[in-house]
């Protein structure tokens, strides 16, 4: 038995070593992640998932032993909860991305089969593991069966502290189920970078396409030379959006080098984030949507993705624009920006800043 304390500060922890289980201590990252944390750590074959809060009898979920796929339990009885939006929610987010009818659609005791294992993990963080672990099933051609199983857990009541829970929840349902991506890390995270669409729809659309639909291509020369890439839209139509929104050479090279720059930086949670906000502040870029993300991108809970990092970069580069009015000033940035891509192409950005301890330490603020 392997238990994930996701950073509780009750004696769950204790008294699992004192039951003689093996105890993951984590940092508190969600409850997708710290899954995916046990699921690395234990050994090949199937698996049982169950929350800490439960207590009956899981032999029906998991005696039959013919019965592959994944295997949901359902609850015999109904104890507490809210009005059922999130549930609902849960439901028809199942039926939209995989076109099947559950009933306990956020059901954390799940038993898996070595396939259905493979398919689902590593999780998406948060609230919105199991949801995303049933569409993932579901698409993968894994039969999804729920079993009545007579449980009881402690349940969030309709008081302040339920209803913020559940607010959460709603949340990390939503964000689960749209675009996501594996981090240097091997976590899975959701992409959000779509939310600069806010700010500046035409680059955040370019960035997406890159994020749904890029191959294994890295880097301004490897785009080159496979011809028709993501990346390659990404090269061409920003600065060639610029050029027509700027009617200016100068300030399509801007807004073009200003999004590549940001988005070979992130690389790491928070790294891109860091430089926009230190930027942006100067420049009198937007800051809301990055304020809004870097909380969650430095633990890893989302990600910019290339649609956020090429959309705030541009914004950087708008920005430049209206203020580097003068001729020298402004291609003065762009050989600077220049430069810093043609670093990014021979030595990354990433290992710059890793080899630099000043800018480690800035790098690491924030990171739990």
């Amino acid at each position: 038995m392997i238990v994930a304390d996701d950073g509780s500060r009750d004696r769950t922890a204790a008294c699992a070593e004192d039951a003689g289980a093996t105890v993951l201590r984590l940092p508190r990252r969600g409850k997708g992640q710290a899954l995916s944390a046990a699921e690395r750590a234990a050994a090949p074959g199937a698996l049982l998932l169950v929350d800490a809060d439960v207590a009956g009898d899981l032999r029906t979920l998991c005696d039959d032993s013919s019965q592959t796929g994944l295997r949901v339990a359902r609850f015999a009885r109904r104890e507490g909860g809210g009005f059922g939006i999130a549930k609902r929610t849960a439901r028809a987010l199942i039926r939209l991305r995989a076109g099947l009818e559950t009933a306990e659609p956020l059901s954390g005791q799940r038993a898996l089969d070595a396939r259905t294992r493979a398919a689902v993990f590593p999780l998406a963080p948060g609230f919105g593991a199991e949801t995303r672990m049933t569409i993932d099933a579901a698409r993968a051609g894994i039969p999804v069966r729920e079993v009545d199983v007579d449980l009881t857990h402690r349940a969030t009541g309709r008081d302040l502290r339920g209803f913020v829970h559940r607010s959460r929840q709603l949340t990390h349902l939503l964000v689960a189920c749209g675009p996501m991506r594996v981090n240097y890390r091997g976590l899975r995270v959701p992409l959000v970078g779509w939310v600069t669409a806010v700010h500046e729809p035409v680059v955040a659309a370019i960035g997406l396409a890159d994020d749904l639909w890029s191959g294994p291509e890295r880097g301004v020369r490897a785009h080159l030379r496979a011809g028709r890439t993501t990346g390659v839209l990404k090269l061409v139509g920003i600065p060639l959006y610029a050029l027509v929104r700027t009617r200016s050479v100068s300030g399509a090279l801007l807004v073009g080098l200003s999004a590549n720059a940001l988005n070979q930086l992130d690389t790491r949670p928070g790294r891109a984030l860091k430089a926009y906000i230190a930027f942006a502040i100067p420049l009198r870029a937007p800051l809301a949507a990055a304020v809004l993300i870097a909380p969650y991108d430095l633990r890893e809970m989302w990600m910019l993705g290339d649609s956020g990092s090429n959309a705030l970069g541009a914004l950087l580069g708008w920005s430049s624009v209206d203020r580097l009015t003068g001729r020298k000033s402004r291609w003065l940035t762009i050989g600077l920006l220049a430069g810093l891509t043609a670093l990014g192409e021979r030595n990354s950005l990433g290992r710059v800043i890793e080899r630099t301890p000043v800018l480690r330490r800035v790098d690491e603020w924030g990171r739990s």
